[in-house]
């Protein structure tokens, strides 16, 4: 590009002083008005009044623009001078007028910027693009001012005051950019430029022009070049053969589009110029999505040229055959479950039809992985001699529950519930909760633990699409007794089951499957946590459990359970509720509140723990039926 350096004889500001002061005298002798000051002057009636800027005025008045810049405002003008259009070689006779419109609406910004006001950054000038974007102007404030690379200010020509805004008087005039131009003009691009340069030929001159425009151009800074050389041990670009740069540097072009940040396309895959595709993703900012899954950040959008766009990225994109072949290519769970000898879980998700699912760069999960062994001894357990005996259904929604959304290091667990992938059999699909217990290592619903290595660590394995912890048992469907079982909040509530189990045999009902033999389930559990049960006993005088007749223990389990009914806490409806053991109020405000048979209220601290046949929620106090324990 062009930088023309040439400072003016007489300055704008200068001559007009001058002629102010002359006329000023004239006035004076006969008495006469003064002229006014230079800031009660239009832009355009500035520019009248200088003899420095008569190409500039005679492009406005072709273009109708001088009324434009007469009219009241906020504009910021960067002002060619003669000597800028005469020493580029510009002839306003080279334009229409359309062409010369917009090249000299380039020049103008919608809002007042004073020179102290100026960053390096990208601003938007009213000249427009490729469906009437608005074309994208570099100001550069490194070591002095340039716009575009190209222009910069004259000696003396910074912020001259109009009525309606401001002017600068620049050296250059401000052709409409192509996106080549804003890659030169911009430093943080220079590797970019120079990767280019090798194929001059090709590729410069194809993007300085109109061939195959718009174009959109995902552009790596320097840094992200520096952090692709470093992960290749490479010391330059020299390192990197003409084929695979030819390749590497059309992955990044989009032809015949001009794609900015708001129309970006998500969950389609798009086309590029050496013919494979990017993906994109807007849920944490713009993200493209390459053959190593590794998402590169925008982290400058909507660089306007006028013939496309520019989108300054954090990563240099591979195509997916050169990721693998340099080693920076995609590991999904899939990718590392099969190079770790997960056959079985490989297995399973195959015929569960959630291979894709493993193997989606897009997907973010966190996937308790059983081992071969774990799966082995789930099947022979329940009578399935492979994974293809299992009912479709029945396997999908049992792989699910080894999965959480995001992605959840070791650093991360923490005693206490989360969400599964799983769902239960009713209308809202309702996800199944998982409870992690962390007090001694890492367990799942009490029953299936996570590996660890031999520093004691829980065994973390990361992929570009999730995280994988290694467990030795599969994990089944939990039910409100495992819930309990499994929470040791609940410990003193299992020993009231236990207790009475040969009379009642509630532990046998509350295994039950949904709808399934004639049960009760789903069930509805207020679920009294030890304190509260520590509470009643103190209330009733009793040391322990076994000073509660059994019948009353009977009675009052009964009276936590609502039975045929998954009432989870958005469902939850105030006023009188039947349980197994006899009626409930509930009262909904800032908390649930629920009121036993004799006047004694429960708060419920924690909801939706939702089982496979049904939901627990804790409550602080234990309910008592109207046929409870004298006190």
């Amino acid at each position: 590009m062009k930088t023309l350096l040439k400072t003016l004889q007489l300055s704008f500001v200068a001559m007009f002083v001058l002629f102010a002061v002359g006329c000023n005298n004239d006035d004076d002798d006969n008495g006469g008005p003064t002229d006014p000051p230079v800031e009660d002057l239009s832009i355009y009636e500035t520019a009248v009044a200088s003899a420095d800027l008569t190409i500039l005025v005679e492009a406005l008045e072709r273009t109708g623009l001088d009324q434009t810049l007469n009219n009241p405002g906020t504009f910021t003008v960067f002002a060619p001078t003669n000597d800028a259009f005469t020493a580029a070689g510009v002839s306003l006779d080279d334009f229409t007028n359309e062409e010369l419109t917009n090249l000299l609406l380039n020049h103008v910004l919608g809002t007042e910027v004073m020179s102290g006001d100026l960053t390096t950054t990208y601003v938007n000038t009213l000249a427009s693009g490729p469906e009437e974007n608005e074309i994208s102007l570099f100001v550069n404030t490194d070591g002095g001012v340039t716009f575009n690379g190209a222009a910069s200010p004259v000696a003396d020509g910074l912020d001259i005051e109009a009525s309606n805004g401001i002017i600068h008087l620049i050296d250059a005039p401000l052709a409409i950019p192509s996106v080549v131009d804003h890659a030169l003009a911009n430093p943080e691009f220079t590797t970019l430029v120079a990767a280019l340069s090798r194929f001059e030929d090709q590729y410069t001159g194809l993007l300085d022009s109109d061939t195959a425009s718009p174009y959109t151009i995902f552009a790596p800074t320097n840094q992200a070049f520096q952090d692709l050389l470093t992960a290749l041990g490479a010391s330059s670009l020299d390192d990197i053969d003409n084929e695979t740069l030819e390749a590497v540097l059309t992955y990044h072009v989009i032809l015949m589009a001009n794609v900015q940040s708001s129309g970006i396309p998500v969950d389609t895959d798009v086309a590029t110029a050496n013919g494979e595709t990017l993906s994109f993703t807007t849920e944490d900012g713009v993200q493209v999505i390459d053959g190593t899954a590794t998402p590169a950040n925008v982290v400058v959008a909507d660089v306007q040229a006028g013939n496309g766009v520019i989108h300054a990225i954090d990563k240099v994109l591979l195509p997916e055959a050169i990721a693998d072949a340099v080693g920076l290519g995609r590991m999904t769970i899939a990718d590392v479950a099969q190079a770790a000898g997960f056959t079985s879980l490989l297995a399973a998700a195959e015929r569960a039809e959630l291979s894709e699912v493993l193997d989606d760069p897009a997907t973010d999960i966190t996937v308790f992985a059983p081992t071969n062994d774990a799966f082995a001894a789930f099947l022979s357990a329940n009578g399935f001699a492979s994974v293809d005996d299992v009912p479709v259904p029945v396997l999908q929604n049992l792989l699910l529950n080894h999965a959480v959304s995001g992605r959840v290091l070791s650093t991360d667990l923490t005693t206490g519930y989360t969400t599964s992938l799983a769902t239960v059999p009713n209308e809202d699909m309702d996800n199944l909760s998982l409870y992690v217990s962390t007090a001694a290592g890492v367990t799942i619903n009490g029953v299936s633990n996570v590996n660890t290595s031999a520093a004691g660590e829980t065994f973390d394995i990361e992929t570009d699409n999730g995280v994988i912890h290694v467990v030795d048992a599969v994990i089944g469907f939990p039910t409100v007794v495992d819930f309990a079982q499994a929470d040791p909040n609940f410990s003193t509530l299992v020993d009231a089951l236990v207790s009475v189990e040969d009379q009642a045999g509630y532990i046998a009902t509350l295994i039950k499957p949904w709808g399934g033999d004639g049960s009760s389930a789903p069930f509805t559990v207020f679920a009294p946590t030890n304190d509260a049960f520590a509470d009643l006993l103190t209330e009733l005088g009793a040391g322990s459990l076994e000073d509660i007749p059994s019948s009353t223990v009977i009675e009052t389990l009964a009276y936590h359970v609502i039975g045929n009914n998954n009432v989870r806490s958005d469902d939850l409806v105030a006023g009188e509720v039947s349980t197994l053991g006899g009626p409930i109020t509930i009262a909904l405000g800032d908390d649930v509140v629920i009121t036993d048979a004799r006047g004694r209220e429960s708060t419920v601290i924690a909801t939706d723990v939702q089982a496979y046949n049904g939901v627990i929620h804790a409550i602080n106090t234990v309910l008592l039926p109207p046929a409870a324990p004298a006190e």
